[in-house]
């Protein structure tokens, strides 16, 4: 696709989200070789266990109806009573195997990755039937991969049961004229042999083809910086949008702040840098921060207390102190308590003076 990244742009290693992802849609690390592995071994476990035995039961089985051939009724639905008695004898030697390769299969997946519920790999796509998707993938390097890993497993295990079986050649002659039993407990042997050659090799291609799919499967997961930056947006938001709102934020509690100018008691400024109004009646314990600035905001504080008829005080150490040391709404620290009640008992009497005076 045009729109997939090289392979060379991603250089970031895939983040925890990236490796979720690619786990709710089945994308894990997954080396057939592993269950090969698995299923030789089930194998291995039901034929040095069960196989002389199931074979000497299905032997007797099949002896006593070959021995009384002539007994067995035919007709009239006979037929299918004998064959279902047969049918029975083979399900019931076969449905222990069934179980323990089942199993097997499933432990093989449990070892490469954690289980997964995930129908994306069935999904139907495109891509699964176009016949130029399809030559891609029959002409990859994955499928030179998985060809010359076929052809080397064949050669290998055609291999091993060559000098497994070669050594035993004289014994294979014996055993064509050797009593049932004896049979079953050399072919026992044989087999055993044949299977603890083949998981050894087998073993050795299985961790070296996890080692390889896992290798793949990491490098398909990695990330590009645009990627990491993207996820980074989604996850944390936009910086830009979070910039916004922080602004917009900023400026409704200004709105607050500067609609609570008009109550207040006092400003003290610095005279324009500073500025922090102040109130105070009998309803507080002590005075209140209601609105606080420097610079532009201090202009707009000092400008809406001149337009209400707040009384400002100029007070540079006092204004710059207040400044640093008390939030909106929050009660002035108690060091300041003495020049603040100054200021607002000058207001005070500023303000019964005019009163006398009107």
């Amino acid at each position: 696709m045009a729109d997939e990244p090289d392979k060379s742009e991603k250089t970031e290693d895939p983040s925890q989200k990236k490796l979720d992802d690619a786990h709710e849609k089945g994308d894990v690390v997954k080396s057939q070789e592993v269950t090969t592995w698995f299923m030789i071994l089930g194998s291995a476990l039901l034929f040095a266990l069960m196989a002389p035995a199931t074979a000497m039961q299905l032997t007797d089985s099949m002896g006593i109806i070959l021995a009384n051939a002539d007994q067995f009724e035919l007709a009239n639905g006979g037929f299918g009573t004998f064959f279902s008695g047969i049918a029975n004898t083979i399900m019931l030697v076969a449905l222990v195997p069934l179980v323990v390769l089942a199993a097997a299969a499933i432990a093989a997946n449990l070892v490469q990755h954690r289980p997964v519920w995930s129908f994306d790999p069935i999904k139907p796509k495109w891509s699964k039937v176009s016949p130029i998707a399809g030559a891609k993938r029959l002409f990859s390097t994955e499928a030179l991969v998985n060809f010359a890993k076929g052809l080397l497993k064949l050669m290998i295990v055609g291999l091993v049961m060559f000098l497994v079986l070669w050594p035993e050649r004289d014994r294979l002659e014996v055993m064509v004229t050797a009593d049932v039993s004896m049979i079953l407990w050399e072919f026992q042997e044989l087999g055993l042999k044949i299977f603890g050659a083949t998981l050894a090799i087998v073993t050795i291609i299985a961790v070296a083809d996890y080692m390889y799919q896992r290798y793949r499967w990491w490098e398909k997961q990695k990330m590009t910086l645009k990627e990491v930056r993207d996820e980074y947006k989604q996850m944390e938001g936009d910086p830009h949008v979070k910039s916004r709102i922080r602004q917009l934020r900023q400026e409704r509690a200004q709105k607050r702040m500067m609609a609570s100018v008009p109550e207040a008691t006092v400003v003290i400024t610095n005279p324009t840098h500073y500025a922090v109004a102040l109130k105070y009646d009998e309803t507080t314990s002590a005075p209140i921060c209601v609105a606080k600035g420097v610079d532009a905001v201090a202009l707009r504080i000092r400008g809406v207390a001149e337009d209400a008829d707040v009384p400002i005080v100029e007070n540079p150490p006092l204004a710059r102190a207040l400044h640093a040391s008390v939030d909106i709404d929050e009660t002035i620290p108690a060091e300041h308590f003495k020049a603040v009640a100054q200021v607002i008992g000058y207001v005070m009497r500023l303000r019964n003076r005019a009163a006398w005076r009107a």
